[in-house]
């Protein structure tokens, strides 16, 4: 894919190439708009997918507000429908959350196709019977009406029932409902309406303003005369116990036809009692409640009977003749209707009696392969901590529901991690987040899996392990997939191009420059990495100047710690000195000593430039010296000069050190603490790659311009 990005942010127009099935490592300095190229094409690719999106729009650059004509274009990338990006909001929003390591662990880690074709095999077998029941409406409402007196009982306590329960606010007292208390009798159409509790509501809404006046506040007539009896209803009656009474009530006349005879009767008798129950009534209640809250498990059970309740049984047949209901176990509830739908169940589970076997062979498959997903993961997954360094171990724990959650546990103390965002270090929570991306992405199967300057917060050990556990060779990593990984550490480039590519397929590696807006790379291969020392040999045999010659030679001497006569010609040098010059230690009082500049003797000096010019065969000081001193020659040496490297150089020569750019940031590059060498052992040709930040030599621009 070769991609076009232009006024995208700081990117006026550019052009990269994302190989496919390819790690495509793109290596740039900061500020070269590596976060904008990922965005860029993660917007262009939800545009293209929703006419509603408009994020490319939000790249646009500040400078083109009051140009309406201008728009954020990227092309390229038409052909990719699923991308996956790796960055801050990765972290934030899909890594780490309250109960698990990543959102959606069980679907990445344990649902696959193999998963699923085993749930759709045992699901082939079982179907019949849940189908059966939960197509059959009179379960259905039964079910329902039972779940209603359960409810109703509140919850359990140590003797009788709750007394804050529905069933004790209705019937502690009685019935008031089928037992009107005296002098409310005018009321009866009311009270025992169907939907009483809406009026009972209305009622006590109007009590309130029953001492206000004499009239009433429901009709306006006078209303002395039953004052009494009006407030009375709010006392007696309550909306919520109405209306919990008529659900109870209802449910048990639902229920009729599935109690025993007596229990009917009984039951009958209870709910329209003018008392309150006693002490053995409760009881009662209670073992009806037991027995309908063990039976509601028998159809439940049967209407769900797959892998979860079966995953656990030694031998499957066994568990599904144990599922057979038998009403002499549940007396209060053993009638011909309850018998009829307990026949219903205990057909069907004497048609699975016949495939128990097969079916026992399917979960027992199905919980190999969850064993074998558990353990495959986790191993790999605590390889890679082992191999980094991390003193943490995950592990896949099932949860209530069959799913499965990764859970993060330290190796020297049992019990899981809580709040994990809070408590591991920002290294480790990007390390963890980089690690479950990579098998979300590869479950997600995305076409393009973008990572955003992914490890560069990682020492040099952890960076290989990580580079290994993502890309090495094998089905459960990146390897062959279409990656673009944008970053500014060199280090990855280092392992996987120069010393571990056998270790690693289908990669390349280009090197990002952004001149004024214009976005260019330039491929990195092995031989474009080398050491410093490689570096300089090469630069100084090249055909360049004298004087950057100079600056490659004496800082490779002083790299190597070699500061004789030679050096000291090159230092000379490089500060303009008319008569090269060393420091030496005098003793400027008695005991002390401390370094004084004084001039080389006429041997010293031949010594010197004897050793310089058997790396620089042109190398003539009073030349250089000459070029040195005349801005104007500096000046335009530096301007012919192509390398940004170099001409930081110059710059620092022409004016000394001493018109350092007002900025501190533009001051590191320009002050001594800048060399090539400082940050790696291998690195880029600055030559060839411009390793300096045009936007700090577009500083150095501005003063070298101002010289005449």
């Amino acid at each position: 894919m070769q991609i076009v990005i232009e006024s995208c942010n700081n990117i006026d127009h550019g052009e990269i190439e994302i190989k496919e099935n390819t790690l495509n490592i793109k290596h740039a300095i900061n500020g070269t708009g590596k976060s904008t190229i990922a965005k860029a094409i993660v917007a262009a690719v939800n545009d293209a997918k929703s006419k509603s999106s408009k994020e490319l729009t939000q790249l646009r650059p500040y400078k083109l507000k009051e140009d309406k004509k201008t728009e954020s274009i990227v092309k390229g990338c038409e052909a990719i429908q699923n991308i996956l990006i790796f960055d801050e909001k990765y972290i934030n929003e899909v890594a780490f959350q309250a109960d698990e390591l990543v959102k959606g662990s069980f679907e990445i880690f344990i649902r696959g196709e193999d998963y699923e074709r085993g749930m759709q095999e045992i699901e082939a077998l079982t179907s019949q019977m849940k189908n059966t029941l939960n197509g059959d409406e009179e379960i259905s409402g039964l079910l329902r009406d039972f779940d209603e007196i359960i409810a109703a009982f509140g919850k359990e306590v140590k003797q009788g029932i709750h007394a804050s329960s529905a069933m004790s606010q209705a019937f502690k007292s009685g019935n008031n409902v089928a037992n009107i208390p005296e002098g409310l009798e005018l009321f009866k159409s009311f009270i025992q309406h169907n939907e009483n509790y809406k009026w009972v509501s209305w009622q006590h809404q109007g009590a309130s303003f029953m001492d206000i006046g004499s009239d009433c506040p429901y009709c306006a007539t006078d209303a002395t005369a039953k004052k009494e009896i009006i407030k009375k209803v709010s006392e007696v009656y309550k909306p919520k116990v109405i209306e919990n009474l008529n659900k109870i009530v209802t449910a048990f006349q639902h229920l009729e036809q599935y109690f025993s005879e007596e229990t009917r009767n009984r039951i009958s008798g209870f709910v329209s009692k003018i008392e309150g129950y006693t002490d053995d009534e409760s009881n009662y209640l209670l073992e009806i409640k037991g027995q309908i809250g063990r039976l509601r498990e028998r159809f439940v059970a049967a209407r769900s009977l797959g892998f979860s309740s079966l995953k656990e049984v030694d031998k499957v047949l066994n568990a599904i003749k144990n599922q057979v209901i038998d009403l002499n176990n549940f007396p209060y509830l053993n009638s011909e209707a309850t018998q009829a739908k307990a026949d219903i169940v205990n057909k069907e589970l004497e048609k699975l009696q016949e495939v128990a076997g097969n079916l026992q062979g399917k979960v027992a498959k199905q919980k190999q392969l969850i064993q074998k997903l558990v353990e495959e993961h986790g191993e790999k997954i605590n390889q890679f901590l082992k191999n980094a360094g991390y003193n943490y171990h995950v592990f896949l724990k099932e949860e209530s529901n069959g799913e499965y959650r990764l859970k993060l546990e330290p190796n020297d103390v049992q019990g899981e991690v809580t709040e994990v965002k809070s408590r591991l270090s920002f290294g480790e929570r990007n390390a963890f987040a980089l690690v479950l991306f990579m098998f979300q992405a590869l479950k997600q199967k995305a076409d393009l899996i973008i990572l955003d300057d992914p490890i560069s917060s990682f020492d040099k050990n952890k960076k290989y392990a990580i580079m290994e556990m993502l890309f090495s060779k094998g089905n459960s990593s990146f390897s062959g997939k279409t990656v673009l990984m944008l970053t500014h550490d060199f280090e990855p480039i280092v392992d996987l191009i120069y010393h571990h590519r056998d270790r690693f397929e289908s990669l390349g590696a280009w090197f990002l420059e952004n001149k004024q807006g214009n976005l260019t790379e330039k491929a990195i291969e092995k031989k474009d990495i080398q050491t410093f020392v490689e570096i300089n040999a090469s630069n100084i045999a090249d055909q360049i100047h004298a004087l950057h010659k100079v600056v490659y030679l004496r800082r490779y001497f002083e790299v190597i710690n070699r500061k004789d006569l030679a050096f000291d010609v090159l230092s000379s040098v490089l500060h303009k000195r008319k008569y090269p010059q060393l420091h030496e230690k005098q003793e400027v009082r008695a005991g002390v000593f401390e370094p004084v500049l004084r001039n080389l003797t006429d041997e010293e000096f031949a010594q010197g430039v004897a050793e310089v010019v058997k790396h620089i065969h042109e190398f003539d000081y009073d030349g250089l010296y000459a070029l040195t001193s005349v801005n104007a020659d500096m000046k335009k040496l530096y301007l012919d000069t192509a390398s940004n490297y170099e001409k930081l150089h110059i710059y620092r020569m022409i004016f000394d050190e001493k018109a350092i750019a007002n900025s501190n940031v533009i001051a590191k590059f320009i002050n001594q603490s800048f060399h090539i060498e400082n940050d790696y052992i291998y690195q880029l040709n600055p030559r060839t790659y411009q390793m300096v930040p045009q936007y700090v030599i577009d500083e150095c621009d501005k003063a070298i311009h101002a010289i005449q």
